[in-house]
């Protein structure tokens, strides 16, 4: 009797133990597959939609001298890419950045409606900075912060366009 109480509690005892295996292998592979999930590929960057202006010719001829125009479009490839790089490096390389940016704007872009678009660049900018840089911000919010700094610099393409077109047609002269 005694033989088959022994048994028996070793029997239940394997049982027990065997179920505790099974429980921790899924909580990793859970663990794992939440961390996967908030990765932020160039893939999910290619997904977001959001409307994007071109340039007109006429606009990248008078952007030549604007250099910090060329170096922001040039990181907003490298992001579209995947590259975060310039985006959640320290706030006061960005801010100083920015402050260039708004400070060499050629003389004929300095209107209300692209001084307005640049300030919304800034804006995007630091957002994004701050969402990729703090750990507790939710994957939606920054795919979010990144679409905001998409549609920020094509309106300020869309703007740049739309004021050498309308320059051009005040050019115009009655015959």
């Amino acid at each position: 009797m005694k033989i088959s109480f022994v048994v028996f509690i070793l029997f239940g005892v394997m049982m027990l133990s065997c179920g505790n295996d099974k429980t921790a292998t899924t909580e990793e592979e859970v663990i794992e597959n939440s961390n996967q999930e908030k990765k932020i590929t160039a893939k999910t960057i290619e997904s977001i939609s959001y409307k994007d202006y071109a340039l007109s010719p006429e606009a990248e001829e008078e952007l030549v001298p604007w250099a910090d125009y060329h170096e922001l479009a040039k990181q907003i490839e490298f992001l579209k890419k995947g590259d975060f790089s310039f985006f959640n490096n320290d706030v006061a390389a960005l801010q100083e950045f920015i402050k260039g940016f708004k400070a060499s704007m050629p003389n004929t872009f300095r209107t209300n409606p692209i001084q307005s678009r640049n300030v919304i660049i800034e804006t995007a900018l630091l957002k994004l900075n701050e969402y990729l840089t703090l750990d507790n911000i939710s994957r939606r919010d920054k795919l979010q912060g990144i679409k905001d700094v998409f549609v920020a610099f094509s309106n300020l393409n869309y703007q740049v366009n739309k004021k050498l077109e309308r320059d051009m047609y005040n050019d115009i002269q009655p015959e």
